[in-house]
């Protein structure tokens, strides 16, 4: 199977700072990828650079090439609306939008892409919402304000909200880290899961998190991919002096 991204000498500044630096690597189809490496080391970045929501901030710019599906986003011509509609992200925090329904908040893209018949809004609503496991806890409260439920049924609402526009890569930036143990493992569960359907990145602080739910890991330290590869390999056989302190906690 084809890698899902192809990842060729990138590099990403936010003005004149240089935040990422050569970075090659491919990630899988359909596999669930877990990006660590301390505070600052330019994680968040590589993962907004996979559907172009780096360059979104102001003086943020890249070089290099992002294949996905053998086509460089980074093309002239490119959509970066239809890249980040196939490329979904579920940010840190929770984000529901406030002051629209449960039921709206998952509809939300669809409605934006001139989605307008209400069965097949009824449809795709439902199904997002088992696919998050979310749909039995607020199936009768589905007029409510999404701002209603607890922080890991908010964050579940968003990876709805994310899959309601059938996109074929979760980007997943710390998600868990604003959420208790129990909310926690619902989403690894959840994780792990979508991952029969779907390409999964992860961005965790939580090396714990990163050895259950991932196929392969990325160890990312001042900017430079040092090792990548079987989540097995690197955590029990890391080939890098670096990967193996930062591992054992020697800094972080």
């Amino acid at each position: 199977m084809a890698p899902k991204f192809e990842i060729e000498d990138l590099n990403a500044w936010f003005n004149s700072k240089q935040v990422l630096k050569n970075i090659n690597m491919k990630i899988e189809e359909k596999a669930v990828t877990a990006i660590i490496g301390p505070s600052g080391c330019g994680k968040t970045t590589f993962i907004r650079c996979l559907n172009r929501m780096h360059e979104a901030t102001p003086g943020a710019r890249v070089s290099g090439k992002v294949l996905f599906n053998g086509v460089n986003i980074y093309d002239n011509g490119v959509d970066p609306v239809m890249i980040r509609r196939k490329i979904g992200m579920v940010f840190q925090k929770p984000n529901p939008f406030p002051m629209m329904s449960i039921y709206d908040n998952v509809a939300a893209g669809l409605k934006l892409n001139g989605v307008r018949d209400k069965k097949t809004l009824d449809v795709v609503v439902r199904r997002s919402l088992e696919l998050a496991n979310l749909w039995d806890e607020v199936k009768y409260e589905l007029n409510n304000s999404g701002a209603s439920l607890s922080g890991g049924q908010q964050q579940r609402l968003c990876i709805a909200r994310a899959l309601a526009v059938e996109p074929e890569v979760l980007l997943m930036d710390e998600s868990c880290s604003a959420l208790d143990p129990i909310a926690t493992a619902k989403i690894e569960i959840l994780i792990r899961k979508l991952a029969e359907n779907y390409t999964i990145v992860i961005v965790t602080h939580n090396m714990q998190q990163a050895a259950r739910v991932s196929d392969y890991t990325a160890f990312l330290y001042l900017g430079k991919l040092i090792e990548y590869g079987p989540t097995k390999q690197i955590f029990e056989n890391p080939k890098h002096e670096l990967t193996e302190k930062y591992l054992t906690g020697e800094f972080g």
